[in-house]
């Protein structure tokens, strides 16, 4: 099967829908397909590269308007380049860059769509644009074959905006677990991502008044200023560490020694970051928002979105029960353990298989 993977963004550009992309293109590779990764031109990368995985990236000319993380871009030639490439099957990723939506409504060989996140997320005037940008890609979502969700939260949202179920597999996100590693718990608990209004971080913020704990605060984003004006007006900056971005290896060390993580999101479609938490045997405080209870089950306790004292208390009870507290964690790995693409990828390449037999 000649495999094309789409997205505006690719390595080095970090972020869950490119690590699946990254994921699924070198299993599917190692199971013997030609996968290519069709993707923007960031700076300092090159038009083409063969990885050490086995599959190929093609970076277009891109242009680049950093007004938001990530930045607005525009591609030249994905409808031709698609063309030049004859794949069996494509895939597209993104719903937010005009320049792949046109060229993949025009495109019309066999294709699918994968959905990482929710019908307009937002906050806000975001919000607002984020709907409109949705409702006018729908015209271009029923030109796809099929549709991946990466939730059934996702999956039973579309359904009831209309898609038929039978154009619908949900596939979630997954990882490779790490081993559980020894580490003697620190004196925080965790968060991390990135710092963007729908992450809810205003509220973990406000609850760190009556956390008997220190916050390590961990990502970058358009919201780091109002977080950090927010913890300088409540006097936290003793008991609020913002790290910015960390590297992969310095996270896992942070993960690996924290007491627990808190995700107060307040849109989350499938909660990538709580698994790979949960994957280091540690429990969560999360908000019961969309797809993020499917996610963690009872890995977590779950509090309301948008309710700081709601949080504050399930984080004092989690630190005040060193026993509870562990067993969640081991819990939470469970958890985790069913989320490998060992047991999916094989789905995904059914899709992909379905898709290119019709």
């Amino acid at each position: 099967m000649r495999f094309v993977d789409v997205n505006p963004f690719f390595y080095p550009h970090h972020g869950g829908i490119e690590t699946r992309m990254h994921d699924t293109a070198r299993l599917l590779a190692a199971r013997g397909h030609d996968v290519t990764i069709l993707t923007g031109r960031l700076p300092d990368t090159p038009e083409e590269e063969r990885t050490e995985y086995g599959y190929r990236v093609v970076r277009l000319p891109s242009r680049l308007i950093n007004v938001y993380n990530p930045p607005f871009i525009s591609s030249k030639g994905v409808f031709e380049t698609l063309e030049s490439m004859d794949a069996d099957v494509v895939n597209y990723n993104y719903r937010w860059a005009p320049s792949y939506n046109k060229d993949l409504k025009r495109y019309d060989g066999r294709k699918v769509f994968t959905y990482h996140n929710m019908w307009g997320e937002g906050i806000g005037v975001q919000a607002r644009l984020s709907e409109i940008n949705d409702n006018g890609f729908r015209s271009t979502l029923d030109t796809f074959d099929h549709i991946v969700c990466v939730s059934d939260y996702v999956k039973g949202d579309l359904i009831r905006r209309g898609i038929p179920a039978e154009r619908l597999t949900t596939i979630p996100t997954c990882m490779d677990m790490p081993p559980l590693r020894n580490v003697p718990e620190g004196d925080y608990i965790l968060s991390l991502g990135r710092l963007v209004a729908t992450k809810g971080l205003s509220y973990l913020i406000d609850a760190m008044e009556e956390i008997d704990c220190r916050l390590v605060l961990c990502g970058k984003g358009p919201e780091e200023k109002e977080i950090r004006r927010r913890i300088e007006r409540l006097g936290l900056q003793d008991r609020v560490d913002m790290r910015g971005y960390v590297p992969e290896e310095e996270k896992d060390s942070l993960i690996d020694g924290c007491r627990l993580f808190v995700m107060p999101s307040l849109f989350e479609s499938f909660g990538l970051a709580a698994l790979e938490v949960m994957s280091h045997g540690k429990p969560l405080v999360c908000t019961d928002v969309n797809g993020l209870p499917d996610t963690v089950r009872d890995g977590g306790v779950l509090v309301p979105p948008r309710d700081s004292r709601a949080i504050a208390s399930a984080v004092n009870s989690l630190l005040a029960d060193d026993g509870g507290r562990k067993e969640k964690g081991m819990r939470a790995r469970a958890v985790a353990e069913t989320y490998t693409w060992d047991r999916w990828i094989p789905v995904y390449e059914k899709v992909l298989a379905d898709v290119t037999a019709r």
